[in-house]
């Protein structure tokens, strides 16, 4: 399994445009065989800096992802949005193993 980073720089005056962007992720990629984290827009801190996480099972996985998606009209008119309002200035993507596992469990004191 791996993990797709996405970094986005974003105009902090249309943070709703990123949300409402984010959440259409959320229901086109789980369709086209990604395991979608989220979407994650600024809070406090920096007011430029957004995240998109998911899992997939490896990189001949996301070639037919970036497939799938391209031919999917909701992604499509997701970038097409992202493109016509321009709140993405600049979009970084990464592609990370968790190194972590297995994860020890939490308990209560």
């Amino acid at each position: 399994m791996i993990t797709c980073l996405i970094r986005y720089q974003i105009d902090p005056f249309k943070q709703e445009a990123f949300a409402q962007y984010g959440n259409a992720w959320g229901q086109i990629i789980p369709r086209n065989g990604a395991d979608l984290i989220g979407y994650f827009a600024p809070h406090e801190g920096s007011l430029t800096t957004a995240y998109g996480i998911y899992n997939i099972e490896n990189l001949a996985a996301y070639e037919a992802y970036r497939k799938s998606l391209a031919a999917d009209p909701l992604a499509q008119a997701n970038h097409d949005f992202s493109r016509r309002e321009r709140f993405i200035l600049q979009e970084d993507r990464i592609f990370l193993k968790n190194v972590s596992l297995p994860h020890a469990s939490r308990t209560s004191p």
